[in-house]
């Protein structure tokens, strides 16, 4: 039943939030056919997002296997989300049931009230709690629960901390962010309310006219795609056409990464329509004043443009940060460009500091987090070397990383005693 739970409902997006979408109409007494169509239609808008949101991934993924393949580091040794799944599923499994249940209670006891709604990262958190506990020796009933409360404390606060960033993008208190992208957003939107200038916005830019096409987030993005495509094929050949013609697989790519915006976007749209009209049924009955907390996409579309900008200052960054660090071996192992970390947490991160400093705002605070981005990338890793090294590699610099760290150490303390 366990299992169940876990794989066709907890770690089901659409299904999960098309069941919270039913119970928050039932909870307001919604006719059937309200319920009905609240219920699909929230599925749906899940299924769009998480399309679009694939395709992106498939279009970047290249690019970030050329610079594995570059360092080398696809070669390395060590356990990987598979591999570590295989041997502590189960933990993992259990952590999350404990965390959510704590989160719960969090959420209907104390100040604090978000509920996490990102539902892969209802997996992942626990992942790498479990990992960190692994690393610092607990076992058993003790590494279950403490990796449980890590999670239950992530999923409660960050939200709650980023809440009043996110309201200042939306111009909406109906919901806030349920993302790894929390410390890079508070640093970017920290950043940017010292340096920026809201005068002058992401999106109000002035383009000639024959260039307003660029204005369409998807033409920009395809565009973006389809340079970095070329540039990174130039300079590690056959990375990522293979035998196929580069200019063609380059087009090909930003075309794909084009729609995957719109699809993506449309998802966002139809996704805050039906869930936030519904999870105030939640809001009312069982944790007065909650917040849902969503996937970082949920917020591309107040500010795509700034999405962009951040996506292309967090690369050009990080890169050259990645470079200095392995020129100089600072932490003794190869980084590699965190292209899924650049477009998803710093894009999130670029629209908080867009909301907080406008154009110098997004570009500043982004190219301060990308900076912070690597450092966490390159730690963590390190910590994780017996484990998820490889996998934090590819997917960290963001929480992931920074509350992996904190609960390591804290692991290695509990162990001691």
């Amino acid at each position: 039943m366990m299992d169940f739970i876990t794989t066709n409902i907890l770690r089901n997006p659409p299904v999960l939030l098309g069941l919270i979408a039913m119970l928050g109409l039932i909870l307001q007494k919604k006719e059937f056919t309200e319920v009905v169509k609240g219920t699909l239609l929230a599925a749906f808008g899940m299924l769009i997002l998480n399309a679009g949101v694939s395709m992106l991934v498939s279009s970047i993924s290249p690019i970030n296997a050329a610079f594995q393949s570059l360092s080398g580091s696809g070669a390395a040794e060590g356990l990987n989300d598979v591999t570590f799944t295989g041997t502590y599923g189960g933990d993992v499994g259990l952590s999350m049931f404990v965390g959510l249940i704590l989160h719960l209670l969090i959420a209907r006891f104390t100040p604090i009230k978000t509920i996490f709604l990102t539902g892969h990262m209802l997996w992942w958190f626990p992942f790498i709690f479990v990992a960190a506990g692994v690393e610092a020796g607990l076992k058993g009933p003790m590494l279950i629960a403490v990796s449980a409360v890590f999670s239950a404390l992530y999923w409660s606060v960050m939200p709650w901390l980023l809440r009043k960033y996110v309201f200042a993008v939306t111009g909406d208190e109906s919901f806030t962010l349920g993302h790894p992208t929390g410390v890079l957003s508070l640093i970017s939107g920290f950043v940017a309310g010292k340096v920026g200038n809201k005068d002058k916005s992401t999106e109000s830019l002035t383009l000639p006219k024959g260039l307003s096409f660029f204005r369409e987030i998807s033409i920009t993005g395809a565009v973006v795609i389809f340079i970095m495509f070329i540039a990174v094929g130039i300079a590690v050949p056959s990375s990522v056409a293979k035998d196929q013609n580069l200019f063609m697989v380059s087009v090909n790519q930003g075309l794909n990464f084009g729609a995957g915006l719109i699809i993506m976007l449309q998802g966002v749209r139809m996704l805050i329509n039906q869930i936030v009209p519904a999870f105030k049924g939640i809001s009312e009955k069982l944790v007065p004043n909650a917040l849902p907390a969503f996937d970082c996409p949920i917020i591309f579309n107040y500010k795509p443009n700034a999405v962009l900008i951040g996506f292309v200052t967090a690369m050009v960054t990080s890169t050259i940060i990645v470079l200095i660090c392995n020129s100089a071996n600072v932490f003794h192992l190869m980084l590699i460009p965190l292209v899924i970390t650049s477009f998803f947490e710093c894009g999130a991160a670029a629209v908080i500091g867009e909301g907080q400093g406008g154009l110098r705002g997004c570009v500043i605070g982004t190219a301060v987090a990308a900076v912070v981005m690597v450092a966490l990338v390159g730690v963590s890793a390190v910590m994780y070397s017996g484990t998820i090294q490889n996998w934090m590699l590819i997917f960290g610099g963001n929480d992931l990383s920074l509350f992996g760290i904190i609960a390591n150490l804290i692991d290695k303390l509990l162990a001691v005693v």
